[in-house]
């Protein structure tokens, strides 16, 4: 083994430890990947930026730009409104139909867009039938990925195993390839859904105020700023009250009148009735230094904070988004969405303290008092999936058949491999703004750029793991291990080791690193890399036994109040199912032939 060989097992190594851990942002970890191998000279400039060019990198860039245009022509909610139609036919019909709308859409956009789109609708079906949204909300997610391995543009992974396959000389993946074997996943996944998985979900939420399922109890009050306080005559950004304690001022109760979501620059004035986000026990404690009474104790429930100028809700942190990774206070958040966050749901947990301060994650719940002038900017902003009622976004209705066409045409020509999907897709997008279906400036809002920049890292990657002869020596180790038993092991490991680390790490990065070993393990027992990339690009989205390992579970996760072991219990199950099909159908959709 050469130094160079050892050193870029010990970048892989770093790297799957830093996606698992969440230590620094998957995009940020990506760009250290490319500074570190070009610095080591084991990779050109060249080579290290050639991943942003990448045709795999472009293309789901553009498919992210179509899957906006279909969402702002207003297509993804008729689905969703013919779709809650059906929600007083039963539990089984409801799921039936919601599964393979969702499966259906997310066979040709980005199923996380899609999921976002439908999760407000699934909850308010949820609500009207008196089901648990998380009897709902699982199976979304799972359809999602269902749908997503039936198409070449279902997932960037796909795209990105496609684009991998050409760099070693390899035919790209079909549009409709992956077809037969998708569709068996996915009436498998649905029965298992509708009939083991169903029973497993447990009934994680209950009816009730967003106050009591935040627990605010004991982190909401009323105090009277009393003569003597050091606060009365300053404005609210410089008093004491705030300096001294962690706490949000949510209204000010002036005599007759109140000022809802005061301004910084509000003054306070002596007998002030302040209604404050805090540690009652912490001002409990400081009350008599800091010159404030406490009013009486009380169970509070939503109208008690809500008015016609206020509203309560919940918004989830949409993933790799431009909250994800910041906090509160450094992205300015009540002056920039005119809202004041109560608490947050982080993995199962509420949080209530020190929330300026912390990092906020995909899939955070968030518990918001919003000014209702202020409802349509968070309603619009790509940073939230909204999943309170706040009324529809704006639609271009009368755009719905132009997108329609454009993605239809898309897809077909590149089916017919009239030109490359890469080619079709940068053409859809220039049509949909052409056509008025997008604003450029929409367009560049829908580009995720964390995931553009963590597929040239990995891509980057696996260029310095062929390039050192590193993919040859780790499939070298497999072949010995596995391939002893023959090629249908080594399939079935592949997807086994890829399910497995797709769990915990980007499915992108998982196929990335492992894609180029398939094919030299292929390679060296002298047959055709297809089974064992089909192997991978499957396994890669279907992770179904965390909340962290896919976008999708990642959304749902706060909304459906799950815990960890829920997917573990439900999933499991699921992931053995789909082990079981891959090792026996793979080698007959693609059989093993000679090189």
């Amino acid at each position: 083994m050469s130094v160079e060989m050892v050193f870029v097992l010990f970048i892989v190594l770093s790297a799957v430890i830093l996606f698992v851990t969440e230590k620094l942002p998957v995009d940020v970890v990506a760009l250290v990947i490319i500074v570190v191998l070009l610095l080591s000279g084991i990779i050109t400039p060249e080579e290290g930026l050639a991943g942003f060019s990448n045709t795999a990198t472009v293309t789901v860039g553009a498919m992210l730009i179509l899957s906006a245009g279909l969402f702002k022509s207003g297509a993804l909610n008729l689905l969703g409104a013919r779709l809650s139609k059906l929600s007083r036919r039963g539990i089984t019909v409801m799921l039936l139909a919601m599964m393979c709308v969702v499966g259906t859409i997310s066979a040709f956009i980005n199923n996380t867009a899609a999921v976002a789109m439908l999760m407000p609708v699934v909850i308010g079906m949820a609500r009207e039938t008196r089901v648990s949204p998380s009897k709902l909300l699982m199976p979304l997610s799972f359809a999602s990925m269902f749908g997503g391995v039936c198409t070449l543009i279902g997932t960037s992974t796909n795209i990105l195993v496609s684009s991998v396959a050409e760099r070693y000389g390899q035919p790209g993946l079909g549009m409709f390839e992956m077809a037969p074997l998708g569709l068996i996943f996915f009436a498998a996944g649905t029965v298992y859904m509708l009939t083991v998985g169903l029973r497993l979900i447990p009934d994680r939420r209950t009816a009730g105020d967003l106050t009591q399922h935040f627990d605010m109890d004991d982190y909401l009050t009323e105090i009277v700023l009393l003569p003597e306080a050091r606060s009365v005559g300053t404005t609210i950004a410089d008093c004491p009250l705030v300096q001294e304690i962690e706490l949000d001022i949510l209204e000010v109760r002036r005599g007759a009148g109140r000022l809802l979501s005061p301004d910084p620059f509000t003054i306070l004035q002596a007998d002030d009735v302040l209604l404050v986000r805090c540690n009652v026990a912490q001002i409990k404690r400081l009350q008599e230094r800091v010159g404030i009474a406490l009013k009486p104790e009380m169970q509070w429930h939503d109208k008690d904070l809500e008015s016609g100028h206020t509203q309560l809700m919940e918004a989830v942190v949409a993933p790799y988004s431009v909250l994800d990774g910041r906090s509160l206070k450094g992205i300015r958040f009540r002056d920039n969405f005119g809202a004041t966050v109560l608490a947050v749901r982080h993995q199962g947990t509420v949080v209530h303290d020190n929330l300026n301060t912390r990092t906020l994650r995909g899939g955070d719940v968030l518990l918001l008092k919003v000014r209702r002038d202020s409802l349509a900017r968070l309603r619009d902003s790509p940073a939230f999936v909204m999943i309170s009622d706040v009324g529809l976004p704006t639609f271009r209705t009368h755009k719905l058949l132009t997108a329609l066409a454009i993605v239809a045409g898309v897809v077909g020509v590149a089916a017919l491999n009239i030109v490359p999907i890469v080619v079709s897709a940068i053409t859809g997008c220039v049509l949909l703004v052409l056509t008025g279906c997008l604003t450029m400036q929409e367009a560049y809002n829908a580009v995720e750029w964390r995931i553009i920049f963590l597929l040239a890292g990995v891509l980057t990657l696996g260029v310095a793991l062929e390039k050192t002869g590193t993919a040859l020596l780790l499939s070298n180790w497999l072949i010995a291990t596995v391939g002893m038993w023959g090629p249908v092991a080594l399939v079935s490991a592949l997807y086994l080791v890829t399910s497995l680390l797709t769990e915990t790490m980007s499915n992108n990065a998982t196929a990335a690193l492992l894609a180029p070993i398939a094919i030299a393990a292929a390679q060296s027992m002298g047959l055709d890399p297809r089974p064992f990339l089909m192997a991978i690009t499957f396994a890669a989205s279907a992770s179904f036994m965390t909340p962290v390992g896919y976008q999708t579970n990642t959304l749902i996760y706060g909304p459906g109040r799950y815990r960890f072991t829920d997917f573990l219990r439900v999933g499991t199950p699921l992931n053995i199912l789909f082990w079981l099909l891959a090792t026996w159908l793979i080698p007959v959709f693609w059989p093993f032939q000679p090189a």
